[in-house]
């Protein structure tokens, strides 16, 4: 009998540690509720996680078993826990933030010193870092060369779910309460198996097939939204591409094969950036790319607070900060440019950002997240050039055009025709009093603060500013 040590891995399908611990008898499932790891936790991350550890519990049950739950440090328990069960491998899949890494490392040490060996595998990712290089042998600090490999790489078949359980029964699963945290300010969506799988199955019968076309229309709500699921693993990264590509085969036109096939490089940014972070992973508090005189962030904290609480006065801003804090979850497109105006319309250094989605997504993920961040903030591998500032109006109106997105989340402004909401910015103090009295006006003049902008990033790159 082996050990399974799950972490962000919870599954039992599609899962590669958890196969690879199966193949020699009935499988011990196991989840350490390590407190230096959730002291990086957050509630609706770990709200998010509690359920679909539920789910899995009860699958586990309904196969003959249990899942194993214990507390504390992981160097200490699972040693302690293979010395009681008489195992002699604990199996887990690999992690690749610097965090993770550094804790299977101590885990390994541990379990060494008991004469059991610990088997980290490949399975969050199809294709593990330093797996895809440059032809000089480098990681890519560019993605659309990366997703070429990427995408014409075979990918594996999904693992089946083990046959076997052990016979043992588990201890209750903790509350938020009780392991330090309180009840999210956010409706966090349902996680688990299940609900992965139906929604994967709900976005290939049909929405992968406009994904193109639509993926950047907030009031579509037509994305797969599986981001908190891969984060969690509740769904398999072989079962989902396997998925994608039954949907290609389906396709039932050229424009559809092309729509799929533009969602399947979502998936491969997602593994870009794990691999940029395996080999810098410097990057969770530091700049991939530093400038040559640094950047004089400007981080007004009222305004950084304003941005934080949706009050910007910039209505697309506002539905996406206010969608992050009823949902923890924002559409990728609205991300990207609330994370415009924070860096670039005031001038606020990208780490207050992403300390704010770390605290408030569900899907928080070291490498995406901070990823995104440093793209839009122009200081990440492959980013936002410095001078290309998003417009937040123009965004807006591009891609809210008929403004339901914003008003199903800035109530102030409904019954507001949109022409006026996307040129709010334009209004005199009497007319939006008169419009929408509740909704403030816009707390910086974004041509202004863009002038601003390109100005401290050319300082940054020792250049003068008034060339």
């Amino acid at each position: 009998m082996d050990i399974h040590w799950h972490r962000d891995d919870l599954r039992a399908r599609d899962n590669a540690g958890l196969a690879a611990a199966s193949t020699d008898g009935p499988v011990l499932p196991v989840f350490v509720f390590d407190d230096e790891i959730l002291r990086h936790g957050s509630p609706p991350r770990v709200a998010f996680m509690l359920d679909a550890l539920a789910e899995l519990r009860e699958w586990y049950q309904a196969n003959g078993g249990d899942l194993c739950v214990a507390r504390g440090d992981p160097t200490a328990v699972l040693p302690d826990l293979a010395a009681e069960r008489g195992v002699e491998t604990v199996h887990c899949n690999a992690g690749y933030s610097g965090l993770a890494r550094d804790r299977d490392s101590a885990v390994a040490e541990a379990l060494d010193a008991d004469g059991v060996a610990l088997e980290t595998h490949e399975d969050a990712l199809h294709h593990e870092p330093g797996s895809i290089r440059t032809n000089a042998g480098e990681p890519y600090s560019v993605y659309t060369y990366f997703w070429k490999k990427w995408r014409d790489r075979e990918k594996a078949d999904p693992y089946d779910a083990p046959d076997a359980i052990a016979d043992v029964t588990g201890e209750e699963l903790p509350t938020l309460a009780e392991l330090g945290f309180e009840e999210p300010e956010a409706d966090v969506e349902p996680g688990g198996m299940e609900t992965a799988r139906d929604r994967l199955d709900s976005f290939v019968d049909g929405p992968i097939y406009e994904y193109e076309e639509i993926r950047d229309t907030p009031a579509a709500d037509r994305t797969s939204k599986l981001s908190a699921h891969n984060r969690w693993g509740t769904i398999g990264p072989r079962e989902l591409y396997a998925a994608t590509e039954r949907a290609a085969a389906n396709a039932p036109d050229e424009d559809a094969a092309e729509a799929v096939e533009e969602y399947q490089g979502e998936l491969a940014w997602r593994e870009f950036y794990h691999h940029v972070l395996y080999f810098h992973p410097h990057v969770v508090d530091e700049n991939y790319n530093e400038y040559e005189e640094g950047i004089d962030w400007r981080d007004d904290e009222a305004e950084i607070e304003a941005w934080r609480d949706g009050e910007t006065g910039y209505p697309i801003v506002d539905a996406g900060m206010r969608q992050l804090k009823q949902e923890a979850w924002m559409h990728n497109r609205v991300r990207m440019i609330v994370a415009s105006f924070l860096t670039k319309d005031l001038m606020a250094d990208w780490r207050y950002g992403y300390d704010h989605f770390r605290a408030k997504l569900a899907d928080h993920n070291t490498a995406n997240d901070n990823g995104g961040w440093q793209w839009a903030a122009s200081t990440g591998t492959d980013a936002q050039p410095y001078f290309r500032i998003f417009n937040p109006m123009s965004q807006g109106e591009r891609h809210d055009p008929d403004a339901e997105y914003i008003r199903e989340y800035v109530p102030e402004l409904d019954g507001v025709d949109a022409d006026t909401i996307h040129s709010w910015h334009e209004l005199t103090k009497s007319q939006r009093k008169a419009t929408a009295p509740e909704y403030p006006a816009p707390i910086v003049d974004h041509s202004e603060r863009r002038e601003q902008a390109l100005a401290m990033f050319k300082r940054a790159r020792g250049e003068d500013p008034d060339e």
